[in-house]
């Protein structure tokens, strides 16, 4: 059962698939929580482009109830994964290869044509990262401590949780490397 679907839609039945409707604002918070560390958290309107997308295939139901129960009030609408859903996801991860990621990583760019910068610019630059490594490290360890406890075996979370672990040592590594760039930067001989 294969669908012309975009990875993103893809991402989105897979934030469906932990048991609860989520409203499109609360899957942009669950991709912010989740998606950023890996992939591109998408922009609020592509996660409803794509709900709408997902609802004409079939794929999603939306429910809309009027906000907070009010007759006459604003209608909030909840999506759920439905059964063609779960069987596209299962088919897109089965029957699709993952294909092997590409690197799109903006301060290696900088650093690749750092020549033509001030070396005073290229430092600034790591130490930026540095510190934006720092915070993301932090960010995504709150999460990893979240999912402790229904990360073993047979558990809901088990591979967010190893998604969690991957990106902490993605991280590290990273702060590994632009450490070691500065320290070549600051000492030429080193």
């Amino acid at each position: 059962m294969r669908q012309d679907l975009p990875a993103t839609a893809y991402a989105i039945l897979g934030l469906l698939t932990f048991g609860d409707e989520l409203t499109g604002y609360e899957i942009k918070r669950r991709a912010d929580m989740t998606l950023r560390f890996y992939w591109v958290s998408p922009a609020t309107s592509q996660i409803y482009t794509e709900l709408r997308r997902l609802a004409d295939h079939g794929l999603v139901r939306a429910d809309a109830q009027p906000e907070g129960g009010r007759d006459g009030g604003r209608e909030v609408t909840s999506y759920a994964i439905t059964d063609a859903g779960q069987a596209a996801l299962r088919a897109w991860m089965d029957e699709t290869p993952a294909g092997f990621p590409v690197l799109k990583h903006p301060v290696l760019l900088r650093l690749l044509v750092g020549h033509a910068s001030d070396p005073e610019r290229n430092r600034q630059m790591l130490h930026n990262y540095l510190a934006d490594l720092d915070r993301a490290l932090a960010d995504l360890g709150d999460v990893r401590e979240s999912l402790r406890g229904a990360d073993r075996d047979g558990e809901p979370f088990r591979f967010p949780a190893l998604v969690a672990d991957w990106g902490l040592d993605y991280f590290a590594a990273e702060t590994r490397h632009a450490q070691r760039a500065l320290a070549s930067l600051d000492d030429p001989t080193a």
